[in-house]
């Protein structure tokens, strides 16, 4: 009978035996598609251990309750959003490019097909401390990445660099959202084109020389 410290789950037969790294992660795929779908309040851990085939123990193994397991998928999801930005801002040196880049990634991660933005952006949790603050560091940190590169290329005060990287940040994924919400009507090039074209016409009255 395996421990929680194990490193083979013991698991109903259908869903055989993983290691504790592959079973954690097809754990959170499993109770994303849950979450998204239900919502972090209409969710059970029963549907969770269902859609991933373990009994519910092989299940609080990994996660001793719903929240930890929420919070370990808001850690997944806000990661990725953050690292696509500063990818997204590594891709080159052109700053009209940045600026598109940088919009391209919010669009293409609400665009995905796991919906995982829901749980960063339209969480029914909000009022959780623990989740507030995983919602936050997106908006916090993808803004610190894109601030340095204004403070670089215009000069501008910190506090002034971070309000208008903050803006990029909230016109990019305010956008998004309401771009998939519309279904039809612009694609997702066209659309990007469009908000990245509106933020880089008010952005670009900021150069430090005409070369920005």
């Amino acid at each position: 009978m395996s421990t929680p410290t194990s490193d083979v789950d013991e698991v109903r037969p259908r869903g055989g035996r993983l290691p504790r790294r592959e079973r954690r992660a097809q754990l959170l795929e499993s109770a994303l598609g849950v979450f998204v779908r239900q919502g972090y309040h209409a969710a059970a851990m029963d549907d969770i251990a269902e859609k991933a085939g373990v009994s519910k123990p092989v299940l609080y193994q990994h996660f001793p309750g719903k929240l930890d397991l929420y919070l370990a998928l808001l850690d997944t999801s806000c990661d990725a959003i953050i690292d696509n930005c500063r990818q997204a801002l590594l891709s080159t040196h052109d700053n009209k490019q940045r600026v598109g880049a940088a919009i391209a990634a919010f669009y293409d991660y609400v665009g995905s097909e796991t919906g995982a933005f829901r749980l960063v952006f339209e969480s029914d949790l909000t009022n959780e401390p623990a989740v507030r603050q995983h919602v936050d560091r997106v908006t916090t940190e993808c803004a610190e990445l894109i601030a340095e590169v204004i403070g670089d290329d215009t000069g501008l005060p910190l506090q002034a660099s971070r309000l208008l990287a903050v803006s990029l940040v909230g016109m990019a994924q305010v956008s998004a959202r309401f771009w998939l919400s519309e279904q039809g009507g612009i694609d997702r090039d066209q659309a990007t084109a469009l908000v990245s074209g509106l933020a880089w016409r008010g952005i670009r009255g900021y150069p430090l020389t005409d070369e920005h």
